[in-house]
């Protein structure tokens, strides 16, 4: 039998689809999480039987579940197998398409010395967002500017990226000009909704009031495969590379997600 497919919503305590809940419910007693009454209501004892298998249970890559009582993508594919959350590694667009090949091309490339904000390649990175390298800027932002920028030129066309090395400022001018955006709360809701070629965008928050963004590649339920520069293996906002990263969770996406596809 099929694995039933995420419902593209976080399923919680009142949830008024019964028959999705009877699925949570019959499969939690498979597990050993019951006893619960099949009876297609989410409340008290069905929230405690999802935060027990939450607690009991790995994901899909073996890490630990947050045990918050709410079936969102991450926990439904650990309750129902891998094949029950979509999965999307293409890009809508050929101009998103040709920005992760050239993001692809650029993984390894490293500061020079590492901690510097500087190099050849991040020099150029930063260059081609407007600002003088010798300024050793923090280059994330400018590394997906570039990526968009090297695409843009192979297809003979402009660049709808917005030209900033900003991350927060990215994410505001996008919103002024009308750039589809996904916040991060409906991207968790629906993680269908993020596509390869999508910028993601995190606010770190104080200290310094300064964020983070990489290129998603690919999608697996609530989880991304992300290219990122000035970050490093661990994920850092301020690292020393381009890195190919599979680790990121959409749950970790506070502000969103910036959409050029339509452009």
């Amino acid at each position: 039998m099929a694995s039933p497919e995420f419902p593209g919503r976080v399923i919680k305590r009142g949830e008024r689809d019964a028959t999705t809940v009877r699925r949570i419910q019959r499969r939690l007693n498979a597990r050993g999480c019951g006893p619960i009454g099949v009876d297609g209501k989410f409340a008290g004892e069905t929230e405690a039987g999802v935060k027990l298998f939450q607690a009991r249970f790995p994901d899909a890559d073996g890490q630990p579940l947050v045990v918050d009582g709410k079936v969102g993508s991450i926990t439904w594919q650990a309750l129902f197998g891998e094949d029950s959350v979509p999965a999307s590694d293409r890009a809508p667009t050929p101009l998103l398409a040709k920005a992760i090949e050239i993001a692809r091309s650029q993984i390894g490339i490293m500061e020079q010395p590492p901690g510097s904000n500087r190099g050849p390649e991040v020099d150029e990175y930063v260059r081609r967002a407007g600002l003088n390298p010798g300024g050793k800027f923090a280059w994330c932002a400018a590394f997906l500017y570039f990526c968009f920028d090297e695409a843009a030129i192979a297809g003979g066309r402009a660049n709808p990226v917005i030209k900033t090395a900003g991350v927060l400022d990215h994410w505001e001018r996008a919103g002024r000009k009308g750039v589809p955006r996904i916040t991060g709360p409906k991207a968790v809701e629906d993680p269908g909704l993020v596509q390869p070629g999508h910028i993601f965008i995190i606010d770190t928050g104080a200290p310094g009031g300064g964020g983070h963004t990489g290129l998603v590649v690919e999608v697996v339920g609530g989880k991304l495969v992300t290219i990122e520069g000035n970050t490093n293996d661990l994920g850092s906002a301020e690292g020393v590379g381009v890195f190919k990263r599979e680790s990121r969770k959409i749950a970790q996406i506070n502000k969103g997600f910036i959409d050029y596809s339509g452009a």
